[in-house]
């Protein structure tokens, strides 16, 4: 799963961009009807991003049911003013963004794109913010808030997944040894092996080979 995750992530990310496409091109009337789907979509890449036994395994598990419930009360909801539509989409967004800072700023240390994710999460959070607010109950805002989202989420996913795909072909090359090296590399550890386990008498026998030679 970890290594074919990379995979995923730029499928997701394609899907994210046509989504975000698609989204712009609605009737205002159909906003409230493909909220929803969007919404559990969603959840369903953190589905696969638990699945995937990373450490944060949890936090992906959990957004994916609160990103269901969310969705499931869009659908049944279908509420014409689009309050509730535009107020749950930008709660969607202020969780999503705000995982986004925190993980990539805990991988700071070892992903050198986690500048460029917090940016991201960044403007997710922000964009919620503004999708909760009374300014977005309308469906123009509405229609501009779910296209920015497939876009945002469209740079995370393909920003992640081609990371996790050069990350995994560094790897298989450092672990892909020549017979020779690999061989050179057992006698290396036997004898740092040996050295340890008896250091005093190899340090006594190096010493007299020392008095031997200056006799």
């Amino acid at each position: 799963m970890r290594r074919s995750m990379w995979g995923f992530l730029l499928f997701a990310g394609v899907a994210w961009l046509a989504i975000g496409w698609s989204v712009l091109r609605l009737e205002p009337a159909d906003v409230v009807a493909v909220a929803g789907p969007i919404i559990f979509f969603a959840a369903l890449c953190e589905v696969v991003r638990a699945l995937s036994g990373t450490a944060t395994w949890w936090v992906n598990a959990s957004m994916a049911a609160l990103f269901t419930a969310t969705g499931v009360v869009i659908v049944l909801d279908q509420d014409s003013t689009y309050a509730t539509t535009s107020a749950l989409v930008g709660w969607f967004l202020m969780v999503r963004g705000a995982v986004d800072v925190a993980v990539a700023t805990m991988n700071r240390g070892t992903d050198r794109t986690w500048g460029l994710v917090v940016t991201l999460g960044v403007l997710q959070a922000g964009l919620g913010f503004y999708a909760a607010g009374p300014l977005a109950r309308a469906a123009d805002p509405v229609i501009m808030t779910l296209g920015a989202l497939g876009l945002l989420r469209a740079v995370a996913d393909l920003v992640t997944g081609l990371r996790l795909r050069e990350w995994a072909a560094a790897r298989e090359d450092v672990l892909r040894l020549s017979p020779e090296r690999e061989a050179g590399m057992t006698g290396y550890a036997a004898g740092i092996s040996d050295f340890e386990a008896h250091p005093r008498h190899r340090a006594e026998e190096v010493v007299e080979e020392g008095a031997e030679q200056r006799r």
